[in-house]
């Protein structure tokens, strides 16, 4: 019998049967994990996406789906319920973080980050926390974006374009000839303090494109739904 315990925010849980449900967590040391919930309505709260929880996994062998049992700790999704871009961004941080990351392979600084920014929902510079959890979550997965210095001049300075081919960053006169096929990097991401709507918007813009050319294409499907629903926030 196999038996471990581990914190994990849940990412989703899909109905399995008479009053079943198949839970997906990430969890702090197994990575991304399935397992099956008896009486999932009694632990609807537990389930979640973006709910971080303790849970206990048992399975007679390792290459079964085994099952959960979920205790949750701090129910993210209820804290957002009146706020429909607060719990889109929820939803998609756990989205992304489901369809990028591979089954049972520990992923601790991703879990960290997800928690890291469900707790970041409750301050104003959320939006760019999450853009910069997509980053970072990028970078965990081997597709590391190169936002410190310019690909062509090596200055650190005046950055705003990002090569749609190598994720790497340019200043504004070195992508001026080009900048039609480049694209925006907000200033947050490289340093400045504040944002804007538009800012967002270009981040999301930025990370999504990354997201789908080396995430979503790998598996041939698109972005989450509700990865999409977060950009509609910040659209025009």
């Amino acid at each position: 019998m196999i038996d471990w315990t581990d914190r994990a925010v849940m990412l989703s849980a899909r109905p399995f049967g008479e009053g079943k449900a198949v839970a997906q967590a990430l969890t702090e040391a197994h990575g991304r994990h399935a397992g099956l919930v008896q009486g999932a309505r009694r632990h609807a709260e537990a389930l979640q996406p973006g709910t971080l929880a303790t849970v206990r996994w048992r399975a007679r062998l390792s290459d079964q789906l085994g099952t959960f049992s979920c205790e949750a700790e701090t129910a993210h999704a209820a804290l957002w319920l009146d706020d429909p871009a607060r719990l889109a961004a929820l939803q998609s941080a756990c989205a992304v973080a489901e369809m990028g990351l591979p089954e049972r392979e520990p992923h601790p600084a991703a879990f960290s980050g997800l928690a890291a920014f469900l707790e970041t929902l409750a301050g104003e510079a959320w939006p760019a926390a999450y853009v910069g959890y997509e980053v970072a979550l990028l970078a965990e997965l081997g597709f590391g974006l190169d936002l410190e210095r310019c690909a062509v001049t090596g200055a650190r300075a005046g950055l705003a374009w990002v090569s749609p081919r190598s994720g790497r960053a340019v200043t504004r006169e070195a992508g001026e000839p080009w900048r039609e096929r480049l694209l925006a990097l907000p200033g947050f991401l490289s340093g400045a303090p504040e944002f804007a709507p538009s800012d967002i918007r270009d981040g999301l813009a930025l990370t999504g494109h990354f997201l789908a050319r080396h995430i979503a294409g790998a598996v041939d499907r698109p972005l989450p739904a509700a990865r999409l629903r977060l950009a509609d926030c910040f659209a025009d």
